[in-house]
């Protein structure tokens, strides 16, 4: 056992310089996150042709990424500019029980919203009574019901292990394999553990994702309208490109042996999916989507009218 009531989150303190110039970047990446995703939030919310499933789906995503982000990096902007690294035990098990969760529920609502894809795409004429509203609140609310209960588990077993004192984490905040390296005992379980419910977490979403896509393809292929080829491929795009930049780096993350990359690799690793994937998906979602861009406009303009 263990009497720890605090840890030191070694982060980039190894590289003054670099820490220097990471507090200038993460901060203009952490305000565009909130910029871009309280838009999107508040244009769906606004505008009544973007109150229909696949912004609905959206708000939550960006609602999740401001969460996320805000769960791990305005403590890393006060880590980088101060001599100060410690966080509380029970704040540690926070941020892990938080970010862990969140990250799960990313997980499968993107592959809840590749449904809603399949179902747009595939079944138009059907897509009002398929995605209905008491579906699409319960397939939402199952995500972060799923996200919270996995996340519950890791965190009560990651914080079982007994670490015998140790208390510096090599990482920027607290998660399961840096936590694990602390550890006086044998985790050869708890790695596997860890191992099988990422599989879960992030293969599921994924196996439904490629069976979304593999349909649409072929329906959009038997499209003969270039302008209907464009449009079914411009709605799909973006959701492709936000699964692409978010499952890519959390499987490299989480579904490889830890001996197989360095420790500043994971750490730039979960920079990127906490930090930039979250402040790229509104503007992928906004800047070829014709239908955010024109409410973003009304938008503006009645402010305007209104002044």
């Amino acid at each position: 056992g263990s009497s720890i009531t605090g840890f030191i989150l070694l982060g980039f303190s190894d590289r003054p310089q670099l820490e220097r110039v990471l507090f200038v970047v993460l901060l203009i990446f952490y305000l565009l996150t909130l910029l871009g995703n309280t838009t999107i939030i508040a244009l769906s919310r606004l505008d009544p042709q973007l109150q229909i499933p696949m912004y609905f789906f959206l708000s939550n995503l960006s609602f999740l990424d401001l969460c996320y982000t805000t769960s791990t990096v305005p403590q890393l902007l006060v880590h980088l500019r101060g001599a100060d690294k410690s966080i509380s035990f029970t704040g540690c098990v926070a941020q892990l029980f938080i970010a862990l969760g969140l990250g799960c529920t990313e997980c499968i609502l993107l592959g809840v919203m590749a449904f809603d894809r399949y179902a747009a795409v595939c079944r138009p004429l059907h897509y009002t009574v398929i995605m209905h509203p008491r579906l699409c609140a319960l397939m939402a609310s199952a995500s972060w019901f799923i996200g919270f209960v996995n996340s519950s588990l890791q965190t009560v077993l990651i914080f079982l292990v007994p670490l015998c004192g140790r208390n510096k984490i090599d990482h920027f905040f607290c998660e399961i394999p840096p936590l694990l390296k602390l550890a006086c005992v044998d985790t050869t379980v708890n790695e596997s553990e860890a191992f099988f419910a990422s599989m879960i977490i992030l293969l599921i979403p994924v196996a439904l994702i490629t069976f979304s896509y593999s349909r649409i393809v072929k329906v959009v292929l038997a499209i003969k309208s270039a302008s209907g080829q464009r449009k079914a491929f411009g709605t799909c795009g973006s959701h492709l490109t936000v699964v692409s930049l978010f499952y890519g780096s959390a499987i490299y993350a989480y579904l490889q042996p830890s001996n197989n990359h360095s420790q500043d690799q994971g750490k730039f690793v979960s920079l990127f999916y906490t930090i930039v994937t979250p402040m790229a998906n509104p503007f992928i979602y906004t800047l070829r989507n014709k239908d955010v861009m024109g409410a973003m406009k009304k938008v503006f303009c009645r402010s305007f009218d209104s002044r």
